[in-house]
């Protein structure tokens, strides 16, 4: 039954391969023209050829002129096949890495459209291995189908078409001994595509693995697990192996079972012919001929075999892809939902609840009135939802249930990119793309001119360090940053914010990694910056949210406690708790 479901699912993804390859009808349309053509001009040089040995039988029989006709018509044949070949071979690479380039591109326009939630829990090497290598597979298979499939089916049917021309009790012994190699190629198609795909799966787990390692080598360095990482590694490797072997052993069966039938139709024509060449039923030209066709005929099943082996292992890697673009994509926005214009910079949260687990809580009947151009910190210890309240506000996950509003507006009714262009977001974590400094300065406003992007780099006394780099402001940088330390790095988020000057801001441990005068001073800037301006601060050192105007204690996904910081104090609760213990700590 699993057997049957892989051969039902190979169908299913041929058939959306092919309305790929349909784009291309001109394309598909020359190149199969031009493979019955060659074939044509293939089988009629072993015509010519017969010609040509029955002028040269028999001692001082020899009829050079004729002879020479002939020769010069098989010189011509096999020109016009070559060049033919050519283009055609350009026409296949068109058609493949056409719908090569189609198919991936899906892909990542599917990556650019799937929610958070998918990508937080897939690894990403494994999203990699799809888009990149699992694309490549499927290339390789669909070039090597092009090439070969088309003629190859082709040369079998001219092959008869002109071998039934000559004798047809020969071309019968072909024709029985056939099936028996047709049986072969289904048996083996039938068992490669469930091999494939798993091969495929264990390569994507693998590049995974490592994409995880690399990106993390100094963790692993520090807390020596090298060995443990090696042992991991050499798990998913074997298993990448035992999946390799079988798909491999299974598609190199094809070869020589398939030359065994070959041999058995090559031995029938033989014998067949040259019992019928003695009859004088045909000429030894004739039976030159049919043995030349017997062989050319046999070839393609080699050919198509091998073919339909890689096929098997592109249309695996095809599903994975489909797969991909087939994930429910995040929600569209409502089509009555507007676009957040001037927001006040009223933030409300009505009853929210959410969680990423159904059977694990976080976010519990969270209930907050933010006025306009208020600085409100969010506190509490670590899991206790702090981040997760602030992927909610930027509607990068749905609540389960209540609502948030902002400017009067539940925000589920207002369209993502109008309610983000409102948010101006610097997290812990950084972010850097490939490009000058001034490319990821100007991410959020890409017509700022370059007095605007050094005035937002001094007022987040990022100028400095930039002037002192090798080419100042048009300094490359690899991915995510390289070479800057982690510091630098966040000042160039925290200059982003600087020059799109939001209505409203979120601050997620935006100076974690700055030293302690660098931070004095950009504290300095965001005081200016938040004047006027909605403010979310998440916050572990306390000492940098005590002139906030709301402080929101959370514990457990609840919010424990809310007020000023000498309200909370007073109070005696949970938050004076975490506040005297900071200063306990540092004592």
């Amino acid at each position: 039954m699993k057997l049957l479901n892989g051969f039902k699912n190979s169908g299913a993804t041929l058939n959306r391969v092919l309305r790929y390859i349909g784009i291309y009808k001109v394309y598909l349309a020359i190149s199969v023209l031009l493979a019955a053509v060659t074939v044509a001009l293939t089988l009629y040089i072993p015509i010519l050829t017969g010609r040509a040995v029955d002028l040269i039988v028999g001692p001082g029989a020899v009829n050079f002129t004729a002879l020479m006709g002939v020769l010069g018509r098989i010189a011509i044949a096999a020109g016009l096949t070559a060049a033919l070949q050519w283009i055609m071979n350009l026409c296949n690479n068109r058609i493949s890495y056409n719908v090569v380039r189609d198919v991936r591109r899906d892909a990542f326009a599917r990556l650019e459209e799937l929610p958070l939630s998918y990508l937080d829990s897939h690894p990403h090497g494994e999203i990699v291995s799809r888009v990149i290598a699992d694309a490549d597979q499927f290339a390789d298979g669909l070039l090597m189908g092009f090439t070969q499939l088309f003629t190859g089916v082709v040369t079998i049917l001219g092959t008869l078409l002109f071998m039934l021309s000559i004798d047809v009790r020969i071309t019968l012994v072909v024709v029985v001994i056939t099936p028996v190699s047709l049986l072969v190629a289904a048996f083996i198609a039938k068992r490669t595509y469930s091999m494939f795909k798993s091969q495929s799966e264990a390569r994507g787990e693998q590049t995974a693995m490592i994409d995880e390692f690399i990106g993390n080598q100094k963790v692993v360095q520090a807390f020596d697990r090298q060995d443990e990482c090696l042992r991991d590694f050499d798990t998913v490797n074997e298993k990448l192996e035992k999946y390799s072997l079988k798909a491999i052993f299974f598609s190199s069966i094809t070869n020589p079972a398939t030359r065994f039938v070959n041999s058995l139709v090559y031995t029938g024509v033989g014998l067949t012919g040259a019992i019928s060449a003695m009859r004088g039923g045909i000429s030894v030209g004739q039976l030159s001929c049919f043995l030349s066709y017997a062989n050319q005929y046999t070839k393609p099943f080699n050919e198509i075999s091998g073919v339909v082996t890689e096929l098997q292992n592109a249309l695996a890697c095809a599903a994975r892809l489909f797969e991909l673009i087939d994930e429910e994509p995040q929600a569209p926005d409502p089509e009555d939902a507007i676009i957040l214009a001037n927001p006040d910079g009223t933030v409300e949260m009505e009853k929210l609840c959410f969680s990423y687990r159904p059977e694990q809580k976080l976010l519990e009947n969270i209930n907050v009135s933010v006025r306009p151009g208020q600085r409100v910190a969010i506190v509490g210890p670590t899991g206790c939802g702090k981040t997760t309240l602030i992927n909610l506000l930027m509607r990068f996950y749905e609540p389960k249930s209540g609502l948030i509003r902002v400017s009067g507006t539940d925000a589920g009714h207002i369209t993502r990119g109008s309610l983000r262009r409102s948010y101006g977001m610097v997290l812990q974590e950084t972010w850097l793309k490939s490009g000058t400094i001034k490319e990821n300065i100007a991410i959020g406003r890409p017509d700022a001119t370059d007095e605007e992007i050094v005035a937002a780099a001094k007022a987040s006394h990022a100028d400095s360090f930039i002037r002192r780099l090798p080419e100042g402001y048009d300094t490359v940088l690899g991915a995510d940053g390289g070479s800057l330390s982690q510091g630098q790095k966040q000042l160039l988020c925290i200059t982003r914010v600087m020059l799109c000057l939001p209505p409203m801001l979120i601050l997620d441990e935006a100076t974690s990694s700055i030293d302690t005068r660098t931070e004095i001073r950009i504290q300095r800037a965001f005081a200016k910056m938040m004047k006027g301006r909605t403010s979310f601060v998440i916050a572990h050192r306390l000492s940098t949210i005590v002139d906030s105007d709301v402080i929101l204690v959370m514990r457990d996904g609840n919010i424990i406690e809310q007020g000023s910081h000498e309200e909370l104090l007073n109070r005696g609760g949970f938050y004076a708790e975490l506040f005297n213990s900071q200063y306990a700590n540092a004592e």
